[in-house]
């Protein structure tokens, strides 16, 4: 295709590390995902890191550790304030533990949620705040942070999409109790599947080591209280303390992160060179609603809504892109509330989810990589400009 959705950004460094883990004869989790963790967790000042095996298992793990902390944890019933537009993953956590979703719609500008509606959200059944970062764009993370602080809730950071994003000069994904993190194929760094919670919290990464590995004591540290290691070590060995799953990422995962990690702020700023392109052809035009950036972005793709005001025929857009061999898809997931998954969630919406719809029914986005675009955004914006005449 020549313009594709998604790039591999792997070379031989990368190749060396995967052929070293095979020729070591261990590819389970063990020392290259350990290293790795501590690398990550270093990377973004952060004190903990659990890799596991997407960025989806990431959110599980996390909303799960709050479900088994000792000291308030959250309960089947409790609420969770969620943005109108993101991945299915970031919901379906919250769902599977029985918690309820007040949905909050989003900035048409930025597609994050527009917390000027967090106060028309909150009840006293609020426990939590999920605080998404859409396409690499931060959100008003520290607004959340602060309301989240002042209501005692929960603040719980999906970054999946949003690696090396910078909101007041501090990385998105360390502004809430917990953060998660996606290495998948597309994203900033690739470890082909993959993913990370990170936190500050002892308690909640001992809880999310077991959670991700059956519920076995293994991975855990047995000094932070989260259980108590017995004298009989045959017992010891095979130890389930809680339930959980099999979300373990390889050592092949972790070692190719290792290799993405040193590249990644590299690879970061010529995304932003893109995205210096992008704006410059599509900034101003009143045809083009385009992402707004908050804080400083990581520019995982160019969203691109079309004005509803100017009455543009999408299905014909669609079709001129397609024929310039240009890949394009919904932004993220859309607005959640609009798929038939929805009937499984217990879920109100706060207000009309009027931007999110906007988003869902006239939006896209094109793909944005770390290596030089210009031709590829040029010629894209040429399609639109004459598709959109």
């Amino acid at each position: 295709m020549y313009y594709e959705l998604a790039a591999d950004t792997w070379n031989e460094e990368e190749k060396a590390a995967i052929a070293e883990v095979v020729a070591s004869g261990r590819f389970t989790m063990g020392p290259k995902v350990a290293e790795f963790e501590r690398v990550f967790a270093k990377s973004i000042g952060r004190k903990y890191a659990v890799m596991v095996n997407s960025g989806s298992s990431a959110n599980l793990v996390g909303v799960a550790s709050l479900f088994f902390r000792k000291h308030n944890p959250l309960q089947r019933g409790d609420e969770a304030i969620v943005p109108a537009i993101s991945w299915s993953t970031t919901y379906s956590p919250l769902q599977q533990y029985g918690m309820k979703l007040r949905f909050v719609d989003v900035e048409l500008g930025t597609l994050n949620m527009d917390v000027s509606k967090l106060e028309a959200a909150l009840t006293p059944r609020t426990r939590l705040i999920m605080g998404v970062s859409i396409l690499g764009n931060p959100a008003a993370l520290d607004v959340m942070r602060a309301f989240a602080n002042k209501h005692g809730l929960v603040f719980f950071e999906d970054n999946c999409e949003s690696l090396g994003a910078e909101l007041n000069g501090r990385p998105a994904g360390t502004f809430g109790d917990i953060g998660t993190f996606s290495t998948f194929f597309s994203h900033h760094i690739s470890t082909g599947e993959g993913g990370i919670m990170t936190t500050d919290d002892p308690e909640i990464d001992a809880l999310a080591r077991a959670i991700r590995a059956h519920g076995w004591t293994r991975d855990v540290p047995g000094d932070v209280g989260v259980y108590k290691p017995w004298d009989d070590a045959f017992k010891e060995a095979y130890r389930f303390i809680l339930p959980g799953y099999n979300l373990r990422p390889q050592e092949l995962n972790a070692a190719v992160g290792l290799v993405q990690l040193k590249k990644v702020d590299a690879m970061t700023a010529t995304r932003r060179r893109n995205m210096d392109t992008f704006h410059k052809l599509f900034a101003g035009d009143e045809r083009f609603i385009i992402q707004r950036e908050n804080g400083k972005s990581s520019s995982f793709s160019f969203t691109i809504i079309l004005n509803p005001k100017s009455n543009i025929d999408r299905d014909r857009v669609f079709a001129a892109l397609r024929a310039a061999d240009i890949g394009f898809r919904m932004i993220t997931g859309g607005c959640y509330p609009r798929h038939e998954a929805i009937v499984h969630f217990d879920y109100e919406l706060v207000g009309e989810m009027t931007n999110a719809d906007i988003a869902h029914d006239y939006g896209f986005f094109i793909g944005n990589h770390p290596f030089d675009l210009s031709e590829q955004i040029h010629r894209a914006h040429a399609v639109l400009d004459r598709a959109c005449n």
